[in-house]
């Protein structure tokens, strides 16, 4: 388990600051297979996934399913055959804050 994984997620309310993208280039860093894409004017981060057959990448989505409800935070799953592509922002602040990356990671840990 990476520390980041590790890390608590903290509540964000709509008043948190979203990363600049400085801080985004930074944190995303520790996470070498995720990418910072521009989605309808904000930051986003995201990765896709390869799974043999479309069962594995369905499995692999209900996993990241069940640690986004953990954390009551959701990214957005789309579930192909061979392939989950997850996506982390955080809705209410309009770009990224720290619990993306750390849900991020522990997106990597369930893929593992």
């Amino acid at each position: 388990m990476t520390n980041l994984a590790k890390q608590p997620c903290e509540p964000c309310s709509g008043n948190a600051t979203p990363m600049s993208e400085k801080e985004a280039q930074d944190a995303v860093n520790a996470l070498p297979q995720w990418k910072i894409s521009d989605g309808d004017g904000m930051m986003k981060l995201t990765r896709s996934y390869h799974f043999d057959d479309f069962a594995g990448a369905l499995a692999f989505t209900q996993r990241v399913g069940d640690i986004a409800e953990q954390a009551g935070h959701h990214p957005m799953i789309t579930t192909e055959y061979g392939k989950t592509t997850v996506t982390w922002w955080s809705h209410e602040i309009g770009g990224l804050h720290q619990n993306d990356f750390i849900l991020a990671a522990r997106t990597d840990e369930v893929a593992e």
